[in-house]
């Protein structure tokens, strides 16, 4: 029987190698909740195979968390106390993610977390997160900084982890018939095993954003086929997904003016990524292959350097390094802007007609960069007069919200989405350059719920369809059609079309070729 004493020391008064294991159990037991979760739903706990499966994953994860802070306690005490803390802290708030949007922390959301905007991160604040901060965070940080930690022998504590670990691996030997479904699994489970999941991939995130941002290497120079003034605009949108469009069979008319605009959809497009980063980064790229130790130069660089003048225009983050003519943010572009619509996606095109009729260049690339669909606060992405389907779901904890207000919400930033393309067909109509064109396409898709996920960000291997099967839609003007000898429908004949499109696509309006480019990825050349 453990006496009052013991507890006490235990609990006031520990030695290193019993504040090391508090430590970690107090991480295991508060934090990994949905690992079991994850257990019980795939596999299931009704069996002594669940079971085994779930000690063998804990004890793994026991292994890693003692084994760090009993490495750090025998530095010094005052140094795993923070750490513990800003862990505690952290895998506070993660849980919170991953309850509440089912999300996995794998590399790809550490991307969409480290490169959200303030003005988005703070929609996602809510009573039920400052919850979990304080009672998962902040109580059990205020009780480990009461500890009076004693300063036991390092040799003793050196022994305990030896025969922790010699456990430790007995059992994991033993229950060798479950790595098999831990290794299959393992994607998903390492992206919620806390802290570990957002460590790891922070690591792995920033080896591939150091890998993005070395010198580009720049593409063979190419020639123009002609002169011809022309304008083509990039729209790359937010969080769309094509099941929500009307122009792609959607129940409900999401696309009253584009469709009627002679924009045509293009069929069965896939997104090559579920977040925004390695999505913008493959539109813009030449080719999705890899080339070992070189970055190549994306496809306004490149446009610019060919002597495209080349506006950008962002309403949101994500793309690497660019040099180009004008870089214009919201906040800048608000500044020629008035009305409510300068909030919204809407001040993309203030002063567009503007920028472009004074541009110097025969041939002009316009990007238009959305916030578009980008959630949880989908009621927050369009003016209130595109409130059109009702009741919508105002909360960012949207497993609260009916499914019905959720998808109220979602499609009426749909609908927004179909005006501005409207606008801009308008805006590019009454240039005085004949020949035009849009290519629109989302980054990645969005789910709203299906099988309890939400968001995006899924690793791809996971990710539903949802996530990646997303709206691609063109518009050209009668001189762009004439010019490129291009008939509407025979963009609507092609069977399936991907982001891999859009360089030499983009290359190909504006009649620019070059060694690298490629005709069978020019949706206009037929």
């Amino acid at each position: 029987m453990i006496s009052q004493t013991s507890l006490k020391q235990y609990f006031f008064t520990p030695s290193r190698g019993q504040f090391a294991l508090w430590l970690t159990f107090a991480i295991v037991l508060l934090n990994n909740w949905p690992v079991a979760a994850y257990v019980a739903t795939h596999l299931g706990l009704a069996s002594w195979a669940g079971w085994q499966t779930l000690i063998t994953i804990a004890v793994v994860i026991v292994v890693f968390t003692y084994t760090s802070f009993t490495l750090v306690t025998l530095l010094s005490i005052r140094l795993a106390k923070v750490l513990a803390t800003l862990f505690l802290l952290t895998n506070a708030c993660a849980l919170y993610f991953l309850n509440t949007y089912q999300v996995i922390l794998d590399k790809t959301m550490i991307g969409n977390i480290l490169n959200t905007q303030t003005s988005e991160s703070s929609q996602y604040l809510s009573f039920t997160l400052l919850l979990y901060v304080l009672l998962l965070g902040v109580l059990p940080s205020w009780w480990l900084w009461r500890m009076q930690v004693s300063t036991a022998s390092r040799w003793r504590l050196a022994t305990q982890w030896l025969v922790g670990m010699g456990l430790s691996i007995v059992w994991i030997w033993s229950a060798s018939a479950t790595w098999l479904w831990i290794d299959k699994h393992g994607k998903a489970l390492g992206g919620t095993i806390l802290p570990w999941s957002y460590i790891v991939n922070s690591a792995l995130y920033y080896q591939d954003y150091a890998a993005l941002h070395v010198t580009q290497t720049p593409l063979a120079d190419g020639s123009f086929t002609n002169q011809e003034k022309t304008v083509v605009v990039l729209v790359i949108g937010e969080s769309a997904r094509a099941e929500n469009f009307s122009m792609y069979g959607y129940a409900r008319n999401t696309n009253p003016k584009t469709s009627q605009s002679g924009a045509v959809a293009m069929a069965n497009t896939r997104a090559c990524a579920s977040y925004t980063t390695a999505a913008v980064a493959c539109i813009l790229a030449h080719t999705k292959e890899k080339s070992f130790g070189k970055v190549y130069e994306t496809l306004p660089t490149y446009l610019q350097r060919q002597g495209v003048e080349v506006i950008w225009r962002s309403k949101n983050w994500g793309e690497a390094p660019i040099t180009v003519s004008s870089y214009l943010t919201s906040k800048e572009l608000k500044a020629q802007c008035q009305g409510i619509d300068c909030n919204y996606d809407g001040v993309l095109l203030a002063g567009l007609k503007e920028q472009i009729e004074n541009a110097t260049a025969d041939k002009v690339f316009v990007v238009l960069h959305q916030t578009g669909s980008h959630g949880p606060a989908y009621n927050k992405k369009y003016p209130p007069e595109f409130e059109h389907f009702t009741p919508v779901c105002d909360s960012v904890e949207l497993s609260k919200c009916s499914s019905e207000s959720l998808l109220n919400a979602y499609d009426n930033t749909i609908l927004y989405n179909d005006d501005f393309l409207a606008r801009l067909t308008q805006t590019l109509q009454s240039l005085s350059v004949q020949s035009s064109a849009y290519l629109y396409l989302s980054d990645h898709g969005e789910s709203l719920g299906e099988n309890g996920l939400y968001l995006h960000g899924t690793p791809y291997s996971l990710a539903p369809k949802q996530q990646l099967e997303i709206p691609f839609i063109v518009w050209m003007s009668d001189a762009f059609q004439r010019q490129h000898q291009v008939q509407p429908q025979q963009l609507r004949d092609r069977p399936e079309n991907s982001q891999d499109e859009i360089f030499h696509s983009v290359m190909g309006a504006l009649g620019l070729t070059s060694e690298f480019y490629r005709p069978d990825l020019d949706i206009f050349n037929q």
